[in-house]
């Protein structure tokens, strides 16, 4: 991610023990009645439980001393009558400093919800949203804290997540199978990010006008390949070898509300995580992989279910071994 309207999330720590757990240890999927459709990316879509809602009730809201109101299970919906219910308010110094990638205070402008505003998308992967006192609801219920934390949009904030993966080969160029399960091993491209020290699909946010397909590229080739920091000539290698890559057909594995410690009653992180596989190994396996601006480091790791990842990226990876049946 680009310095200053995509780094926001560098500053953040987040010290949350939750988040260090596989993404199972501390959620439960839930069937949603509308299955993901078919997408530009992609020949296929799968459909894939959508994010549990326990991660953005964490009791103390990342980079702050904020203690979020506690909302117990049965408080969660808004349709639960709750008069006790009182949200800190809570906006981080650095997003009411009013930086290019934030909105203003609502009442200061007057934003357009559930629709294109501009070229700011404020449309949900989870469809229409309630608004109240002119602000958004989070469509997955109460989180004990309102305003925007450390998000920038009032209501959705897009990111994209894209997998990158590849056979794992031994020596000879045949694939490695797993001593337990039989089934060839994949391995996926990981960062480790800076803000909280864990490992993650490199992703980032959605620029203002930008489709989602540029996105999951660019987020990839800087912060997997650097390649903001390459040389004319090595940038254009790395542009045609993930151009390839990005045009051919993706998985769509997942696209709706991430269960992030950064939302809010008013701001929530929403994502969708395509799957981009080389299956012959001879296109972005065969460029050196080096650390962007928002990664500690970089590597290719092998997919298994017993990975400690960021968030619920461990939930994609399990849609994606499963489709492409390889170990999990």
């Amino acid at each position: 991610m680009k310095a200053v309207s995509r780094n926001w999330v560098a500053s953040v720590h987040v010290a949350l023990s939750l988040i260090g757990l596989p993404y199972a240890a501390g959620t439960s999927g839930v069937c949603r009645k509308n299955a993901i459709s078919r997408s530009l990316f992609s020949s296929k879509s799968v459909y894939m439980s959508p994010a549990a809602h326990f991660t953005a009730r964490c009791p103390v809201y990342p980079g702050s001393d904020t203690r979020r109101f506690p909302v117990p299970d049965d408080k969660v919906d808004w349709d639960t009558d709750w008069p006790q219910y009182s949200p800190v308010n809570y906006t981080a110094p650095t997003v009411l400093k009013k930086p290019v990638w934030a909105d203003p205070e609502i009442g200061a402008f007057s934003p357009q919800f559930n629709s294109l505003d501009g070229s700011v998308d404020r449309i949900s992967h989870e469809g229409s949203y309630r608004l109240q006192n002119g602000k958004p609801l989070n469509p997955h219920g109460r989180t004990g804290l309102e305003g925007r934390g450390l998000l920038g949009r009032w209501g959705p904030n897009h990111a994209a997540d894209p997998i990158v993966t590849r056979w794992k080969r031994d020596s000879t160029g045949q694939r490695v199978h797993h001593t337990n399960s039989q089934l060839p091993v994949l391995q996926f491209v990981s960062i480790k990010r800076l803000d909280c020290g864990e490992w993650a699909i490199p992703g980032g946010m959605v620029d203002p006008g930008e489709r989602i397909s540029q996105t999951l590229q660019r987020e990839f080739s800087e912060e997997a390949l650097n390649s903001l920091q390459a040389s004319p000539s090595e940038r254009e290698k790395i542009q045609k070898r993930i151009t390839e890559l990005f045009n051919s057909a993706g998985l769509q594995v997942y696209k709706g509300y991430v269960d992030d410690p950064r939302n809010t009653d008013n701001a929530w992180m929403e994502t969708v995580a395509v799957n981009f596989h080389d299956e012959s190994g001879n296109s972005v396996s065969e460029l050196p992989l080096q650390a962007g601006d928002d990664a500690g480091q970089v590597s290719w790791i092998d997919v298994d279910s017993s990975l400690a990842l960021y968030a619920n990226h461990l939930h994609f990876l399990e849609t994606v071994a499963k489709e492409r049946n390889a170990h999990w």
